[in-house]
């Protein structure tokens, strides 16, 4: 496997930005108006929040924004924010780190109040419940002090743990705002103060024999009942984030600094780079770096996706968060703190999870509007039903009809349909090696029917080697070739190190040469063991006095192969030839079985010569091939297939790949590839080769069938269960919806849309089967 080179990695957004974690919200209400308060702010040119990570991503305008006005903007909105480091206080991964330790001790206290909350709420409810549906077939449960218990039992649920729900309706009432708080909060006061006049009145008139009719049970069922849904979501929320965890834990917090004092314990903060670090046996590197010295198996599996362990030696790449196998290793440091491959990775993933997906769009733009629309529906449902029956009867059903409206519509299913399966599929494509930037790139990537591929680092290893080696009768091949490495020695062309490399893999003695002279795309010369060694093109031979057309005859197969065929001369004799081949990985091969076999239709652009574009594409099996394209050009074969209706991935890790990969609908760049062309993808498979490309359609398009299916149940449950609620089935078919029935449907509704989003965790590396669903 080629060394991973961490430099291509995705790097923080360019423009001045301030990420800042918002507590509290609920719904996608609550989103607008957090969002709302920080573009409010002066020198905010842009907000966005995400419900599901709490993550609020801010980018400044000519003016930096006040961090103390953004806080006093949140805090007035009636949310809290989480401390900030400040600037310079510790680089990345620990400064993450101890920001997401900070959010999961904050919403450890929410969840363990929320538990505390909902138990009392449970404990209060169920008596309440049990006196109010007993209808007299317990002693004394249908006479007036039952009654005046139900009272109690209902203050002391409405008004304790459901305060919460209270105090965020009233600050929304405040804003002039309405959220999934104010539905609770007007729910479980309207049945508690309809049923406390009730009982006032029943008192008054001076009944004692019958209790009035009352909904107490209504008001803590609804309390009882949203707290545990609560608690049920935020446990679930919870475990969206963990793959940003998982990678934040893979670096120690102390790392073994190796000066000329001896080896020091040293916390990661203090790293340098230069620094050399000892990584002792199943410990983790705590730095991307370079091994100077020792040899080990190296798993880099949370960060490439690569299953099985890389063999490391003086020389080779390592990236900090990797766990060493049973050799020793001394490192020197290339990059630390934010500009290590694993913060970097982290950061794309948490800001992939932040964003938003264009799917969402008329879903959030439903959701914002959706709680004014279910108290409109509310007071219809009253009122149609005080009409149709007026009186006190008429009222107390009226009531209840409306309640269960208010209580059974959840803004919050709809909200977290999206942003919960796109924070579950980039963190889950982070673990597979694939790296989404963002909602938008993950969306696109689902619909992909089109992949057009670079031929050179993509598909093959972009490591020329001699493949084939032919000497003339009368040549001892294995001389041919050691003079042919001498030749090449003082040569830095790729060809050139591609022969000298073979010669060093059959273990030839190296040989001695002098005169050396280079023709620039022609060939080179000197001399060896007092022979003239002239190595290049036949028509540069030929130039030289030596008669190659034996050598072109010989060759002709290889050149049919798309190899490259260099040819030898000793003084004016020809000596013989040998070709060059990139070889295809078999990382490419399975790719591209893979999504032939999906039905996505995948074709080879290259700069590469015709001859072996088209040679590479039957090994492969692709039907449409074109080589000697410009980086222009490659763009305008993008945009001619977009033209005709496709939608197109393109796939390169080079320079000249950069062009293309932005004029696709999805850019796919190779971790191991310039950073140029990862600025351009939209995805990058953090490996060396394309072997994760199919996992990483088969994610997106996984993905977009969960947020689909979370917005089909989201979008039914609403349109279904709020006129079951309103009461229009009841003359068709007798069916109603008790308040208390409709709060616990509106708590599961929203945990059941995060349950079916945490189902991509298990997505694994996916078949070409998988793909094509």
């Amino acid at each position: 496997m080629a060394p991973l080179d961490t430099s291509s990695f995705p790097s923080p957004a360019p423009q001045p930005r301030t990420e800042l974690t918002v507590t509290g919200m609920t719904c996608a209400a609550c989103v607008r108006r957090v969002e709302n308060a920080l573009r409010a702010v002066d020198g905010v040119a842009s907000a966005e929040v995400n419900l599901v990570t709490g993550r609020a991503s801010i980018e400044h305008g000519p003016k930096a924004p006040n961090a103390q006005a953004l806080r006093a903007a949140v805090e007035h909105a009636g949310y809290a924010l989480l401390p900030a480091a400040a600037p310079g206080a510790a680089p990345a991964p620990a400064a993450a780190r101890a920001r997401l330790e900070s959010l999961d001790r904050v919403v450890e206290l929410e969840e363990r109040a929320l538990r505390r909350d909902a138990v009392l709420a449970a404990v209060l409810a169920t008596p309440l419940l049990v006196l109010a549906m007993s209808h007299g077939a317990l002693p004394g449960t249908d006479g007036p002090l039952a009654a005046y218990a139900q009272f109690a039992l209902a203050t002391a649920v409405v008004f304790v743990p459901g305060r919460r729900f209270l105090v965020h309706a009233w600050r929304a009432a405040r804003d002039r705002a309405a959220d999934m708080n104010t539905l609770v909060a007007l729910g479980a006061l309207s049945a508690w103060a309809y049923s406390t006049a009730a009982l006032a009145r029943h008192a008054l008139a001076g009944h004692a024999a019958h209790a009035p009719h009352v909904y107490f049970e209504a008001a803590g069922a609804i309390v009882a009942f949203v707290l545990f849904g609560k608690l049920l979501e935020g446990r679930a929320r919870r475990r969206l984030g963990d793959a940003v965890r998982r990678l934040h834990a893979l670096v120690p917090e102390l790392a073994h600094r190796v000066d000329e004092r001896g080896v020091s314990d040293v916390a990661l903060e203090a790293l340098r780079v230069g620094d050399r670090v000892l990584v002792r046996p199943g410990e983790r590197v705590p730095a991307d770096g370079v091994v100077e010295h020792g040899a080990s198996a190296v798993d880099e599996a949370l960060l490439t996706g690569e299953s099985l362990p890389v063999e490391k030696s003086a020389g080779a790449s390592v990236v900090g968060g990797a766990r060493n196998g049973s050799g020793a290793l001394r490192v020197r440091l290339t990059h630390t703190g934010a500009d290590t491959a694993l913060a970097r990775i982290a950061d794309a993933v948490e800001r992939a999870q932040g964003s938003r997906a264009p799917i969402a769009r008329l879903a959030d733009a439903v959701a914002a509007r959706f709680v004014p629309i279910v108290l409109a529906i509310a007071a219809a449902t009253f009122a149609i039903h005080w009409l149709i029956e007026p009186g006190a009867a008429g009222a107390a059903l009226a009531l209840e009809r409306a309640v269960a409206v208010l209580v059974i519509a959840c803004p919050c299913a709809l909200g977290l349909a999206t942003p919960a399966a796109v924070a579950v599929a980039t963190g889950r494509g982070a673990e597979l090696g694939v790296l989404y930037k963002g909602g938008a790139a993950l969306e696109a990537a689902a619909r992909v029917d089109t992949v057009l591929l670079d031929k050179t680092g993509t598909l093959t290893a972009g490591k020329p080697r001699l493949v084939e080696l032919h000497a003339q009768r009368g040549v001892d091949a294995d001389e041919l070739l050691a003079r042919a490495a001498a030749v090449e020695l003082a040569s830095e062309h790729p060809i050139a190190r591609a022969v000298v490399e073979a010669a060093r893999e059959r273990g030839l003695a190296p040989r001695t040469a002098d005169a050396f002279r280079a023709a620039v795309g022609a060939g080179v010369e000197a001399n060896v063991d007092g022979v003239r060694v002239r190595i290049g093109s036949a028509a540069w031979l030929a130039a030289a006095g030596v008669d190659a057309r034996a050598l072109l005859a010989s060759s002709e197969r290889a050149a049919a192969e798309g190899r490259s065929a260099f040819f030898v001369a000793y003084d004016d004799a020809p000596a013989g030839w040998f070709a060059i081949a990139d070889p295809v990985t078999d990382a490419a091969r399975a790719a591209v079985a893979a999504l032939r076999e999906a039905g996505i239709e995948v074709a080879l652009l290259s700069g590469d010569r015709q001859e072996t574009v088209r040679a590479i594409a039957r090994e492969l099996g692709i039907e449409r091939a074109e080589g000697g394209l410009r980086p222009e050009q490659k763009a305008e074969r993008v945009a001619a297939e977009r033209a005709r209706g496709r939608r197109v991935a393109m796939v390169g890790d080079g320079v000249n790949d950069a062009p293309a990969l932005a004029a696709a609908d999805v850019g796919v760049a190779l971790g191991g590839g310039a950073q140029l062309a990862a600025d351009a993808a939209d995805v990058v498979l953090v490996g060396t080769d394309i072997g994760a490309l199919p996992t990483a359609l088969a994610l997106a398009r996984a993905s977009l069938r969960t947020i689909r299916r979370n917005l089909v149940w989201a979008s039914a449950y609403n349109v279904l269960a709020i006129p079951l609620a309103a009461g229009a089935l009841d003359a068709f078919t007798g069916w109603r919806l008790s308040p208390e029935l409709a709060s616990a449907a509106m708590a599961l509704s929203s945990t059941s849309v995060v349950a079916s989003s945490l189902l991509l965790r298990r997505h694994a590396r996916e078949s070409a089967r998988e793909v094509q669903r």
